[in-house]
């Protein structure tokens, strides 16, 4: 059985074999060149000094899977909007690892007091994916059409969103009132 743990730089290694895969052979994300160890570093500390989560799901000190939260986008009228990203390790789908990812990033940034959580799922045919995303309670939230090419195709995007505490309910709670600085 995995346990979830707050990502380490000794994992880097690892996530990086994960993302190369999923780079090469998928549609999930749009690098069509698989970025170096030191590269993937960087984006973690970028990520991790931001105090974003950034987990991942290991058995037997492999890593199976990571998930982390970012900035959706950096303009300063979305800071309270967050974008994840999920990756589970080739021929490992099916063991729950990735709703255990998302959920206990979904946990962190709402108790950081992130509003909402948007999905950007590469490929409409990326069912696996926008299943995941599903069972973690995000709904469709719009496609754009033939945004990327790839793999010698032309892929959508699709946006899922989930909301986070109380979201955009009419009693939710006013930028002012929440407790954590966001930048």
């Amino acid at each position: 059985m995995f346990i979830l743990r707050t990502a380490a730089l000794a994992d880097i290694g690892q996530i990086t074999e994960i993302y190369t895969h999923h780079v090469m052979h998928g549609s999930g994300s749009f690098e069509e060149v698989p970025p170096d160890a030191a590269e993937m570093q960087h984006r973690f500390e970028v990520i991790t000094n931001a105090h974003f989560p950034y987990l991942v799901a290991v058995e037997n000190d492999e890593v199976l899977g990571y998930a982390y939260a970012n900035l959706y986008r950096t303009r300063s009228a979305y800071r309270f909007s967050v974008e994840n990203s999920v990756y589970v390790r080739d021929g490992l789908s099916g063991r729950g690892i990735g709703v255990a990812l998302l959920n206990a990033v979904i946990s962190e940034c709402t108790a950081n007091g992130y509003r909402l959580m948007i999905a950007v799922i590469g490929d409409s045919a990326n069912l696996a994916s926008i299943a995941l995303h599903t069972r973690c309670g995000f709904v469709h939230a719009g496609a754009l059409p033939a945004v990327g090419y790839k793999h010698g195709r032309w892929l959508d995007s699709v946006f899922m969103t989930r909301p986070l505490g109380a979201g955009n309910a009419p009693h939710a709670t006013s930028p002012a009132e929440i407790v954590r600085s966001h930048k």
